[in-house]
């Protein structure tokens, strides 16, 4: 068994600090900017049926995946559907590749080292929900502007300081005319997100021991292609029916077409006026988006960072 030391200690923190290993980083940038550029447009399609209340004259309606597809092509062209790749490139690339970097880090320092010592659900989910909210931190900005570009249709008339030409200018004029407050709207609902992350890691971590253990093997050892794809595709379906709400939230708030003085605002009125099925609004995209996007982060991480 692990003793853990006090980890307000310095000695433990440059502990925690020896077990950062950058290829984790190179991973999970790989994955997510390679996911990102495949499943872009059901992405778009996922935010612009989440802010979707039935209410905003200016936001265009869909009767489904596939009128989405066609209505998008016909009025903004191909190009319509890539509306904030780059943000989300970048977000994706960042957030993954911290995410990994950090999850890593963490679950290396409590296993004290020992890569084969299993840490149950508990601890599965404290460091995936710790690496969590250290990404989050670090590209929620990217995250507001890449909402925003997503929800920029070719026939909308915004004022200049709302209109952004690009994930820079977004940036610039998003901190210029609403602060670093402005950079961080969502921040709370992202916070429940983390949630999902560490719901995901949890179920996949806990679904590779288990099924190692049943054969008899170390809980590293090096799986097929084909188990990990499955243990990404489950872990991804488990986590987003449990927590997908919150993604609903966070793009209204993010969006400037409704004024929501917070996240309860934004939860009483979508209740009020949606009921349940307003919170599931955009699942059917998003759980064709995530899912071979997971399956492909986790499959490229898996590959490129273990040896055994």
């Amino acid at each position: 068994m692990t003793t853990m030391k006090n980890p307000n200690s310095s000695s433990n923190k440059l502990a925690l600090l020896s077990h950062i290993k950058y290829e984790h980083l190179v991973a999970g940038i790989s994955g997510g900017v390679t996911s990102t550029l495949i499943l872009h447009p059901l992405d778009l399609i996922k935010i612009r049926f989440a802010v979707n209340d039935g209410r905003t004259a200016t936001i265009p309606r869909y009767d489904g995946l596939g009128s989405a597809f066609v209505t998008i092509v016909k009025q903004e062209g191909v190009k319509g559907l890539y509306r904030g790749v780059t943000p989300n490139v970048w977000g994706s690339g960042s957030a993954w590749g911290f995410y990994f970097l950090f999850y890593n880090a963490i679950k290396t320092w409590i296993q004290g080292g020992n890569a084969r010592t299993p840490l149950g659900p508990g601890l599965h989910m404290l460091a995936a929900a710790e690496a969590g909210i250290l990404s989050l931190v670090m590209t929620n900005p990217i995250w507001v502007v890449k909402t925003r570009l997503c929800l920029q249709y070719s026939e909308d008339h915004m004022a200049e300081h709302k209109r952004y030409r690009g994930m820079v200018d977004g940036l610039t004029k998003i901190y210029r005319t609403e602060g670093i407050r402005g950079l961080y709207r969502g921040f709370v609902p992202g916070m429940f997100g983390v949630s999902h992350g560490a719901l995901q890691f949890m179920t996949y971590e806990e679904m590779k021991n288990r099924y190692n253990q049943y054969r008899n093997l170390p809980i590293d050892i090096k799986l097929t292609s084909a188990e990990y794809l499955t243990f990404a595709a489950v872990s991804k379906l488990v986590a987003a029916g449990a927590t997908y709400p919150y993604q609903v939230v966070r793009a209204r708030l993010q969006d400037q077409r409704r004024a929501y003085s917070g996240v309860l605002h934004c939860v009483h009125d979508t209740w009020r006026y949606e009921r349940l099925p307003g919170f599931y609004k955009g699942l059917t995209p998003y759980l064709l988006h995530v899912t071979p996007n997971i399956c492909l982060v986790m499959l490229i991480w898996e590959k490129f960072t273990n040896n055994h």
